[in-house]
């Protein structure tokens, strides 16, 4: 018999919820001991959470839980396995070589009529993302593993803005991906704080020499957003912010990173967010201005007039601006 139908047949032997020994297994099955161990070895390795007993009445068993789960998906289940995979790659997920073998393991054990099934299904759905840099992806399986492992890392890295790249240890706690982007989160040693970095913005990472323990019921993702909209969670300083426009309009917006974290009421002509105060006078004027005169701010007034100051400020900009050289006047030769 070939391994995997000797592995396959020492599982469906512990399912039955017997605690069977390496020799036991061996004569049932008709194969040498070692065979036995090796297809143990490979069954542990695939995710079987196989126990070895030791003393007189000891063996291989399955544990309870595992024993009543099924080794099958539904055709709903493959089709779902099928599509996340397809979002996962796309927005680069680390794991990527890992993840197509997995699926292509999926379809491997699959009748005629269940592979056109997960074919139509995989054909039925795209996604469009940027494309990742190859080394973005190493830089993401490192700090997955060292966030797991709880390992530092040395990381050089380039701020935005910044002349020269800095080098710095960096504790990784987790990785998040938003808006297009995959970012780190984790305490900065150099900061001696909680900081989150953008991996595209990373030249060189390597494993350092110490490591660390994440705090318990630490959330990347949350730390993500509280960074972002530092004020805007913080349920002390929110303000109501009532938009009304058409829906098309209000739908645009909602899809926006700030006022979909901020929406707390909806209907088809009006929108009500809570924003934080600084994100109100700050970040909100400018980011309204693209949808002119679709939408219509309803309150509070501080807004309706902020908006009109960075109106003006942007109206006098281009009003005060003085032609730029072109090519027909003589006076410059363009981009070069």
């Amino acid at each position: 018999m070939s391994k995997a139908t000797n592995m396959l047949s020492i599982l469906w032997l512990l399912r039955s919820g017997r605690r069977m020994t390496a020799q036991k297994l061996a004569d049932e099955l008709e194969i040498h001991i070692r065979t036995v161990y090796r297809c143990i070895d490979s069954l542990c390795a695939s995710g079987v959470p196989i126990i070895a007993d030791s003393g007189p009445n000891g063996g291989y068993r399955i544990l309870d839980h595992f024993t009543e789960s099924p080794l099958v998906f539904d055709t709903e289940e493959q089709k779902a396995l099928v599509h996340a995979s397809a979002f996962a790659l796309e927005a680069g997920y680390p794991f990527d070589v890992e993840l197509i073998r997995a699926i292509d393991k999926l379809k491997l054990y699959t009748n005629e009529g269940q592979l056109e099934q997960i074919e139509r299904h995989s054909q039925g759905l795209d996604v469009i993302h940027p494309p990742s840099e190859p080394k973005q992806r190493e830089w993401l399986r490192m700090l997955e593993y060292a966030a797991v492992l709880g390992r530092s890392l040395e990381m050089e890295y380039r701020k935005e803005g910044a002349d020269a790249p800095a080098v710095r240890i960096f504790d990784p706690y987790g990785i998040v991906h938003w808006k297009g982007a995959w970012y780190a989160a984790g305490f900065c040693r150099m900061r001696s704080e909680l900081r989150s970095f953008r991996v595209d913005r990373i030249i060189r990472l390597t494993y350092g020499e110490g490591g660390f323990e994440r705090p318990p019921g630490f959330s990347a993702k949350r730390f993500l957003l509280g960074s972002l909209l530092p004020d805007t969670l913080g349920e002390e300083t929110l303000s109501d912010v009532r938009i009304g426009g058409p829906q098309q309009a209000l739908d645009l917006l909602c899809q926006h990173w700030l006022f979909g974290h901020a929406l707390r009421e909806r209907c088809d002509t009006e929108a009500l967010f809570r924003i934080g105060e600084p994100t109100l006078s700050k970040y909100v004027p400018y980011y309204l201005l693209p949808y002119g005169r679709a939408l219509t701010i309803h309150e509070p007034r501080r807004l309706v007039e902020r908006m009109a100051e960075v109106s003006a400020e942007l109206a006098g900009h281009y009003q005060n601006m003085k032609p730029a050289p072109t090519a027909e006047t003589g006076k410059g030769e363009g981009c070069p």
